[in-house]
């Protein structure tokens, strides 16, 4: 398989000529939670104002959980790996995941900037509230959002840090693959387990006894 240039670099290239748009493309790894933490509380208080049952409020919290699982996957796999033909199109590739696999130590660019997070969480909050009642919407939200905040962190960690827990390690090594072996496959960021499904996970080597 040809390889893709890769660079160890943890500084952050220049994506845009104006100095503004750029900055808008680079965020510290923390901003994420000082953004989605208030949100998921938000959402989760205006949950119990409408007096969900707590059973409730976990069953459709983990519901969210698992559908980010799935979006995580999906965006990963059929919108940021999708290679248009047109030159805007490779561009706008580029500026969106091809630097991330170029420069995947970039440290100002391993989680989603706010110019980016917040309209994606819009739109989903919109999608998700023509298919469920208000008070279940506040509580499936607040869990896709923390689904998406694990995700966040991970991926940074995952560049970033040498885990020493087993799980944790096989997740990183999961995404390693993915950026260093194989862009095709290992889509899953946070979990392994729709590659896993859908078929897209890592042959295993045999062994060699």
């Amino acid at each position: 398989m040809k390889k893709n240039y890769v660079s160890n670099t943890e500084e952050s290239i220049k994506l845009f000529k104006n100095n503004i748009f750029d900055s808008l493309s680079k965020v510290h790894f923390t901003v994420p939670l000082y953004i989605f933490i208030p949100a998921i509380l938000f959402f989760s208080y205006k949950a119990f104002s409408y007096d969900i049952h707590i059973t409730w409020f976990v069953i459709y919290f983990v519901a969210g959980l698992i559908v980010w699982t799935i979006t995580e996957y999906f965006l990963h796999r059929f919108i940021f790996h999708y290679h248009p033909s047109s030159e805007f199109g490779k561009k706008l590739h580029f500026i969106f995941h091809g630097v991330h696999h170029d420069y995947p130590r970039d440290k100002k660019r391993l989680v989603m900037p706010p110019s980016a997070s917040i309209p994606l969480a819009a739109f989903f909050y919109f999608l998700f509230s023509f298919f469920l009642e208000q008070k279940f919407l506040f509580a499936f939200f607040p869990g896709f959002l923390l689904g998406y905040l694990v995700y966040d962190m991970m991926h940074y960690a995952m560049h970033h840090h040498n885990f020493k827990n087993p799980l944790l390690k096989k997740i990183k090594q999961h995404h390693m693959l993915h950026h260093y072996q194989d862009s095709t496959k290992g889509y899953g960021v946070s979990s392994s387990l729709w590659d896993i499904i859908l078929k897209s996970d890592f042959t295993p080597e045999p062994n060699k006894s």
